[in-house]
């Protein structure tokens, strides 16, 4: 089965993780990360949910699961070591038309999720289509290997640029033959060291003499 790769927004979405041990923990931090309203339902919780709890970041539901808890919720996840509640989860979640991911257990899932690198806006998503999580998890660290911060500060000069550049209404072919001219140039060098003297010559090539980094508000 091939799974259909997207970005999902869910900040400030309900998300319901079932389970309280570390690998439900590890979903918590990765919703909460991307904004989510977070509620655990578990009897028992680790020590990292138990620290979120206390400082208000999750929502907990003290109990075993129940028909209904997952109602309403943008996503779900199942993240205990039993098979039958696992069982049971996938039928509600699809009678309930709730996304669910079954932790270690792909045919019950209606999505799974990518090993993932960020840097910065840039997110890197990796998967084996559940075939091989350790596997997606090796190549997304040797990707990061190769991909260092200097993609971060890139991504948020060229934010800045295109704001700047829509604000002066310069037109749509323009802005992306410079934006297009700079990912080209030898920009992610010069951000890796970061030489800000370098940076701002390239944007004084290719945006004009007016465009400095200290304009744009991005400093480092």
């Amino acid at each position: 089965m091939a799974y259909y790769p997207v970005c999902l927004r869910v900040d400030g979405e309900p998300c319901v993780v079932v389970g309280g041990g570390r690998v439900a923990a590890r979903k918590v931090a990765g919703l909460l990360e991307c904004g989510a309203r977070v509620t655990v339902v578990a009897p028992r919780l680790c020590a990292p949910l138990e620290a979120r709890a206390a400082a208000g970041a999750i929502a907990v539901a003290r109990r075993p699961y129940r028909r209904g808890d997952l109602t309403g919720a943008r996503l779900a996840f199942a993240a205990t070591d039993d098979a039958a509640l696992h069982a049971e989860l996938a039928r509600d979640a699809a009678a309930a038309n709730v996304p669910l991911n079954v932790v270690d257990h792909p045919a019950w899932c209606s999505f799974i999720v990518p090993a993932v690198l960020r840097r910065g806006a840039l997110s890197v998503a990796v998967s084996t289509d559940g075939h091989s999580p350790a596997l997606a998890r090796r190549v997304r660290d040797e990707l990061a290997a190769a991909l260092g911060p200097e993609y971060a500060r890139a991504l948020e000069l060229l934010g800045r640029l295109r704001r700047h550049l829509r604000a002066r209404a310069v037109p749509g072919a323009e802005r992306r033959r410079i934006l297009t001219a700079l990912v080209a140039s030898d920009l992610l060098e010069r951000l890796r060291e970061p030489d800000a003297a370098a940076v701002d010559r390239l944007l004084a090539q290719h945006a004009g003499a007016d465009v400095t980094l200290a304009g744009l508000g991005a400093t480092w």
